[in-house]
């Protein structure tokens, strides 16, 4: 199949996905978008996507941070989010810690985006990114929001995409099909995020839509398993944004069915699972600047400790300027384990770069460290660790730190 998107080593592509060109939405879908003003830079700044059925099912998953946004506040608090039908999104203003004000402007585009894709409220979903702490203009979310209603099309979700996206250096949208037991089925994501990643249910806005047929409890169960094995394991900077969402709008104009517990439930969810997995290693790839993205397994006896170590390489700022070098500064890793795990020692612990061993039982271990540097110098690196015991192994994705991440965000507002 063709790898223009499924670029990772570390997703498995099932042989029932093919990918579609052109990243088109789904039948039963329509998208469009508007210029509101919102974004300083201008362009577009505010999108409607809808599904035209009635009995669309849908799940969601929202940041947990104590200072989520007021648009994640009104779709998990005022919102059916087993049956939701549309979104409403701005980029450019994050409409966060806007108190009273930020949740009658989240309630506002609720209400048009509910108008425009002639829907109740509840049924809506509102989001919105950019920068915290500026009130959001409503007079032009409105605006936008009854042209974009305006603009619906099925051919509408480049429009989209580039309405939900702020300092992306790229695309990160995704179209497949999926051959079900009782027929084909189409799967689309659109995605944006780059910077203040952190895992913690969704990590960015993240649109998928369907033309199967999936009750709302397998699509929960299947978009909160899948936003577990992607999402949620990928870290840019170890910053929680306050307005994560991931949506999942099941429309059904295929007419096939995804049973829970059966075949068809097993594929589709492979299928996400692959889809949202290399979307999270693309918002890494993004990372305001990253060269590399890397990946740090570790097992080990003891689960909150596996989970902790994985997370304090992830989120060194030594190890992820080491990546940006491609420079193989194991001691940067060792560092990050004996922190994660204080008065430990003697920590036995093993350390392998690309499958090169370089420490074992917490020692130094002869190793080619010119075939080693070959190694880290690629665009994907792997780091195994091994701490006592067995049981259990996690992963994070993670991006490397380098000169234009500190730009992007030295300039962010200015």
């Amino acid at each position: 199949m063709s790898a223009s998107f499924f670029t990772s080593r570390w997703v498995d592509v099932p042989d029932s996905v093919t990918e579609v060109p052109g990243a088109p939405l789904p039948d039963g879908f329509r998208a469009g978008a508007a210029a509101a003003g919102i974004k300083p830079s201008g362009g577009l700044d505010v999108g409607l996507l809808v599904s035209d059925s009635d009995q669309t099912t849908s799940a969601a998953r929202f940041t947990r941070s104590g200072a989520a946004a007021p648009p994640v506040i009104v779709s998990r608090d005022r919102c059916r989010l087993d049956a939701l039908r549309a979104v409403a999104v701005n980029s450019g203003n994050a409409n966060a810690a806007t108190g009273r004000q930020g949740l009658d402007e989240a309630a506002r585009m609720q209400g048009s985006g509910a108008m425009m894709a002639r829907t109740s409220e509840d049924r809506v979903a509102v989001c919105s990114t950019g920068v915290i702490g500026v009130q959001l203009d409503g007079t032009k979310t409105v605006r936008g929001l009854l042209e974009a209603g305006k603009a619906l099309s099925a051919d509408g979700a480049d429009a989209f995409q580039q309405a939900i996206q702020t300092t992306d250096r790229f695309e990160k949208r995704a179209t497949i099909d999926v051959e079900l037991p009782g027929g084909t089925v189409r799967i689309a994501a659109q995605c944006k995020g780059a910077g203040m990643i952190q895992p913690s249910h969704a990590t960015m806005l993240c649109f998928v839509t369907t033309d199967a047929v999936v009750p709302a409890e397998t699509a929960d169960l299947l978009l909160g398993v899948c936003v577990k094995r992607s999402f949620d394991r990928a870290t840019v900077d170890g910053q929680l944004s306050t307005n994560d969402t991931c949506i999942l709008l099941c429309g059904g104009a295929s007419g096939v069915v995804v049973e829970p517990q059966s075949q068809a439930e097993l594929i589709f969810g492979q299928a996400l699972d692959a889809l949202l997995r290399q979307l999270a290693i693309a918002m890494c790839r993004d990372g305001e600047g990253a060269r590399r993205v890397g990946r740090v397994t570790v097992r080990g006896g003891h689960g909150p400790n596996v989970e902790r170590v994985a997370r304090a390489i992830g989120n060194s700022p030594l190890v992820k300027t080491a990546l940006y070098g491609g420079d193989p500064n194991w001691g940067r890793i060792a560092q990050a384990i004996g922190m994660a795990l204080p008065d430990t020692a003697p920590l036995p612990y093993d350390i392998t770069i690309e499958d090169v061993p370089v420490c074992i039982g917490g020692n130094a271990v002869s190793h080619d460290e010119d075939d080693l540097v070959r190694r880290v110098a690629r665009e994907e690196v792997e780091y195994a660790i091994a701490l006592p015991g067995d049981g259990f192994e996690t992963e994070v994705f993670f991006s490397d730190l380098g000169h234009e991440y500190i730009t992007v965000n030295a300039e962010y507002t200015t």
